[in-house]
């Protein structure tokens, strides 16, 4: 029998193996619930979900942990437009803001290295997005989770960093906007390869919980 000190050291010491030879030998494949392992490709972890569900918060963090770069892709295109996102909205259009998103995001995508990437809002949504995400063959999609209420929580204080919600004044504006436009965009983020609840979850829980799910 081992006393609760030598459990918990040996638990920890598994983890940290599991982590080892993630990060340094294994790619994984989730396929027919089946994981294959298949040691000659990169992995994209990719994080969508609606605005302030926590994909940049939980992204950074999951890539710390496994050692892989970090992109947001909306700083991403900010970065490669030299101007914001609300200012391409505002001169250009939505139009023109989701055909640069794709370009960038397929740029991202055919990428050689280890990364977590995560999307804007409606990246999945528009064009065929989904299916560059869908079909690259070292992509792990993830749909972070919330409800109306943890999203409005988290909004009402930025909204005026988002150009989709920065125009509505009342709370009750923002629920229904965000009530309709997640049932609009629900089909597209459910077919990520894995759903994971946010509400009320710490971030620690959210990245061990892909970590997990990637095995």
């Amino acid at each position: 029998m081992f006393s609760l000190n030598e459990g918990a050291n040996i638990k920890c010491l598994i983890n940290k193996t599991i982590l080892f030879l993630y990060k340094f030998c294994f790619f994984v494949i989730p396929k027919y619930g089946v994981l294959i392992i298949n040691p000659n490709k990169k992995m994209t972890i990719v994080l969508m979900g609606y605005m302030a569900s926590g994909k940049s918060f939980v992204g950074k963090v999951l890539a710390k942990k496994l050692d892989y770069n970090f992109i947001d892709l909306d700083n991403y295109i900010e970065k490669q437009e030299g101007v914001s996102i609300s200012n391409i909205f505002e001169s250009s259009g939505e139009i023109y803001f989701r055909k640069i998103e794709t370009k960038y995001l397929n740029e991202i995508l055919e990428s050689k290295t280890n990364m977590v990437l995560s999307l804007g809002g409606g990246t999945p949504c528009y064009g065929n997005n989904l299916h560059l995400i869908k079909n690259n063959p070292k992509t792990v999609s993830f749909y972070l989770k919330a409800n109306i209420n943890t999203i409005v929580f988290r909004l009402e204080s930025e909204k005026v960093k988002r150009p989709l919600v920065a125009r509505f004044r009342s709370k009750d504006q923002l629920v229904q906007f965000i009530g309709k436009h997640l049932f609009e965009r629900n089909h597209f983020y459910n077919k990520a390869n894995y759903v994971i609840q946010t509400d009320q979850a710490s971030v620690d829980t959210i990245v061990e919980d892909i970590i997990l799910r990637l095995f």
